[in-house]
């Protein structure tokens, strides 16, 4: 017999005939999404300084991205299915609040367990934020508009995601390491002032299910298996048997209470395939990216700010494209529009593949810009393809299934690209390998979106 749904908040199932668009929360979405995506990555320029400041070793400081990074891919699918079953405003403003409250205490840290306790809380409190992001968006307008309303959050998230290092290097530059976890303060700040404002108060909060915290062990220890695994297996293959565990640790999850609606979800809405695209698309531009700034730092010698300048073609392209892929998707159909800017990407990758240090900053920045423009065409309307999709009063745990695999997919991308160079990615050979790889795993989101068919009723 088939689960029966969840009890879900009026919040997460508004019908827009009873009232007008609100677009202001589409953007207050796409203003989380950037900070979200902007903390995975304004970090890591900052390393080197906290290792220093803090009178740690670099390895220690290393935690002050994967404290973040961990939780977040752990805890999002048990916080859709919690937030199927609480209200939107209320959760937002808990979540928004003690993510910025959380980035206060990493910016006083005295010392490196206080930094990394913060981060692991900012992580936890990041990934509600993630989930509810396209939840905010998709219940904010009339269902022919969410391919136009999930591509604000899907471009923006990204975008941060790219500008991070060079916010974070300018930061670095003018001021010190305490800095870059205080920029997303006025950004937080303004989204609860939206929400405050234009949110309907429709639900409550709740405690979460019993079993979410030994759902989210079992998520994270499969991860962290895995990238351990990848990361350090360019020094000997044989370390890739620590991922092993992570097979019957996955298993194991989706036989318990929380992993079961979300595969009955999935499976239900036929949407993963879809899924599996998301995540191999963010997984070959993760990936790209990492290699890219190396070769640029080591074979090309460029500076921080040359290099950052360079790699911003790849956000302007998705910028430009986003809105585009948004409209065509309410009008052509979210499908063929996905398709296109996954086959988009593809090429722009393929391209970068035969990478030179001979190129011109020119040949970088026209192959990076076309990538970009296909992961912009791409995210709103692989996004609405699967909340649309999905049964009544799931919506947060369809979310949370793209939002996974997406943040799965950046946690990938760069261990992928290590494990497939063995040589190290600053050489060019070791780059044109890993690039190779990141243009597989786009050409395969290709692939998977191309076979996918929405379920008949």
């Amino acid at each position: 017999m088939a689960a029966q749904p969840p009890k879900t908040a009026p919040a997460l199932t508004v019908s827009h005939s009873e009232e007008a668009d609100r677009w202001s929360l589409v953007v207050a979405a796409g203003l989380l999404s950037f900070v979200a995506m902007l903390d995975m990555n304004v970090v890591n320029l900052a390393l080197t300084d906290i290792a220093a400041g803090l009178h740690v070793s670099p390895g220690v400081a290393q935690w002050a991205v994967l404290g973040y990074q961990l939780p977040l891919v752990a805890l999002l699918l048990p916080a859709g299915r919690w937030l199927d079953q609480v209200g939107t405003r209320a959760a937002l403003l808990l979540a928004v609040g003690c993510f910025a409250g959380c980035s206060v205490l990493a910016a006083c840290a005295p010392w490196a367990a206080w930094l990394i306790a913060a981060r692991l809380l900012q992580g936890a409190f990041g990934a509600v934020l993630f989930v509810l992001m396209p939840v905010l968006a998709a219940t904010s307008v009339r269902p022919e508009l969410r391919g136009r309303a999930m591509s604000v959050p899907a471009t923006l998230g990204p975008l941060g995601a790219v500008t991070g290092p060079v916010i974070g290097g300018l930061l670095l530059d003018h001021l010190d390491w305490r800095a870059v976890f205080l920029v997303k303060l006025p950004v937080c700040l303004a989204a609860v002032l939206i929400v405050l404002r234009c949110a309907p108060r429709r639900g409550a909060l709740r405690p979460p299910e019993r079993g979410s915290l030994g759902d989210a062990a079992l998520i994270g220890g499969a991860v962290a298996a895995v990238l351990l695994g990848l990361t350090l297996a360019p020094d000997a293959p044989q370390w890739l048997l620590l991922a092993l565990p992570a097979v019957p640790l996955v298993l194991l999850w989706l036989r318990r209470p929380g992993g079961r609606p979300v595969a009955e979800v999935v499976r239900a809405a036929g949407t993963a395939g879809a899924n599996a695209s998301v995540l191999a698309l963010a997984a070959g531009f993760a990936a790209c990216q990492y290699l890219l700034v190396q070769h640029l730092r080591g074979p090309r010698g460029e500076s921080a700010t040359a290099t950052a300048l360079t790699m911003l073609a790849f956000p302007l392209g998705m910028v430009l494209a986003g809105r585009v892929g948004g409209r065509l998707a309410d009008r052509w159909g979210a499908r063929p529009t996905a398709l296109t800017g996954a086959a988009v990407t593809t090429l722009g990758l393929a391209l970068l593949v035969p990478l030179d240090a001979d190129w011109s900053a020119l040949d970088l920045v026209a192959r990076l810009a076309l990538a970009g423009a296909g992961m912009g065409l791409n995210g709103g309307p692989t996004q609405a393809l699967v909340m649309t999709a999905a049964p009544p009063g799931t919506l947060a745990t369809a979310g949370s299934a793209v939002q996974s695999a997406r943040s799965l997919g950046f946690a990938l991308g760069p261990a992928l690209a290590t494990a497939a160079s063995p040589a190290g990615p600053g050489d060019t050979t070791g780059a044109r390998v890993g690039i190779a790889l990141a243009a597989a795993l786009a050409a395969a989101a290709v692939a998977l979106l191309a076979l996918h068919r929405t379920p008949t009723t």
